[in-house]
Parts: structure tokens; sequence; C-alpha cells
């Protein structure tokens, strides 16, 4: 019984730990000088974050679209043409965005902001993830 009781305790922490390592990491990165040489990109990469905050995708996606009540996306597995015409026509929960709502250019942009995104670590490197 105390073996079930301490494994019902160590999904919590575990799950704590992960989201504190995948935060550091973003942190890391974000606070790092922009060494992007073209200065569009860059523009539409902040562009991007603006509308995701300002469109609210960060209520179901966190704030960097690594999941929260829905699920992670970012960085996205989706290409960009997916993405806009899942985003048209939704499946599940999400409301749909129209062209008059989120532009293509805008759900570009996004789709930018989305890119910078670090990738999460493979579950192997993660040694609370061990049994």
């Amino acid at each position: 019984m105390e073996n079930a009781q301490i494994r019902k305790l160590k999904f919590p922490l575990l799950i704590t730990a992960v989201m504190l390592i995948s935060g550091a990491v973003t942190v890391a990165q974000t606070s790092a000088p922009a060494s992007k040489t073209n200065s569009t990109e860059a523009k539409n990469t902040e562009n991007g974050k603006r509308l995701y905050l300002a469109k609210r995708c960060w209520e179901c996606h966190d704030y960097e679209g690594q999941g929260g009540s829905g699920p992670r996306i970012a960085p996205p597995r989706l290409s960009l043409s997916a993405l806009t015409t899942y985003i048209r026509q939704p499946k599940g929960q999400m409301p749909p965005y129209m062209q008059r709502v989120l532009s293509d250019s805008e759900v570009a942009d996004i789709y930018a902001f989305l890119q910078t995104a670090p990738k999460p670590p493979a579950a192997k490197s993660i040694p609370l993830l061990e049994y």
C-alpha cells in the first residue's frame, strides 16, 4: 500500500519538475540576444506573439504554445497551410477563426512565433521519468 501512495505522490512531483525544466529552457532561450539576420522575420515573430496573446490562444495552449487545457501546438507539427485550414475549420472545442477575425498573414505570423519554441526534451532524457 505504501508503494501505491508513493507512486501517487511521484506523478505530481514529476509533472512539476518537467514544467520547471521546460520553463527554464524557454527563459534561457528567450533571454538570449536576438541573432535574427532577417528583420522582417523577427518582426513577424514579434507580431505573431502579440497576436497569439491578443487573440487569446494562450487560454487553451498556454503562453508559448506548450499546451494547457488544449494540446501543445509549439513548435508546430503541421505545415502553415494545414494549420491555417485547421484554424478556419477546427475539430473539437476550438472555435473557428475566420479570415475576417484572423487574416492569413496574421496566421503566418503566429506560426512564425510558434516555430521559435524549443522542442520538448525526449522522455528518456528526463531522469524523473525513469522508474
